[in-house]
């Protein structure tokens, strides 16, 4: 059974949001190996080591999605999903290091690490050390050569900086392109919005991949079984204001 609400489930956040991360996280990765294969490999934590010029390793980064370009393959990856909802242009804060010149991707197996998917978890969005540490991965990952991919699927919790103001909604996502640092794109939407397909930039001369959302979590929703596992009688965390509380109610009682 589908989840009652048009785009994400508040519910999961606060019940079960570390089953979902994974369960997310791998059905990315199933959608996008089936679309991008044989040219690119989409692996799950997959190491990227950033190295000073000199070779010495500076920090281990995990990110929850990468996808790299396979060599010996010349086949061109076609994707025709619209984007149903446009990107505002910000500009992402990128400090300057205080000790490395530049960074750069460490090849793994001779593939090349072209994009970096993080689905954020809320220790990434709290205000501690998990904040501070992704905030410091994500500006190394600024400043290497991977397009970057940050999904916000979480209302609570500090949102990613931006130099200029994020646009009004309730889920995020960033899409920073190489050639387009320091400005990224965001799609945000609200609530009672399907979760939109995104691009998921490539190699340059590669056309862009397509991330459909929206499929993918009702994929995730349908496998978990989360219409019976959710308890809709719970409060939601963190907790809706009156607008939201008075909809969500409208929607669980099935009333049009």
């Amino acid at each position: 059974m589908p989840s009652p609400f048009p785009g994400m489930d508040p519910f999961i956040e606060g019940q079960c949001w570390k089953g979902f991360h994974h369960s997310f996280i791998s059905e990315i990765q199933f959608v996008l190996t089936q679309q991008l294969r044989p040219r690119y490999v989409v692996d799950i934590e997959e190491s990227v080591y950033l190295a000073r010029e000199n070779g010495d390793p500076v920090r281990l980064i995990v990110p929850d999605v990468s996808v790299r370009q396979v060599k010996g393959w010349l086949e061109s990856v076609d994707g025709g999903l619209a984007i149903k909802v446009e990107p505002h242009v910000v500009t992402l804060p990128m400090t300057e290091p205080v000790e490395i010149p530049y960074l750069v991707i460490r090849k793994r197996d001779h593939d090349q690490t072209v994009t970096v998917i993080e689905v954020l978890s809320p220790t990434n969005k709290a205000a501690r050390d998990g904040r501070t540490e992704y905030l410091a991965k994500r500006n190394a990952l600024l400043r290497s050569q991977s397009h970057l991919v940050e999904l916000d699927l979480l209302r609570g919790g500090e949102r990613l900086p931006t130099v200029e103001p994020l646009p009004v909604g309730d889920y995020f996502a960033f899409v920073s392109e190489i050639s387009h640092r320091p400005q990224a794109s965001v799609y945000a939407w609200l609530l009672n919005q399907p979760l939109p397909t995104i691009p998921i930039p490539l190699a340059e001369g590669d056309p862009a991949g397509q991330l459909d959302l929206q499929a993918v979590f009702t994929s995730t929703y349908d496998r978990a079984g989360y219409d019976y596992s959710l308890n809709y009688d719970r409060p939601v965390e963190p907790p809706f204001d009156e607008s939201h509380r008075t909809w969500v109610q409208r929607i669980l009682s099935g009333a049009p």
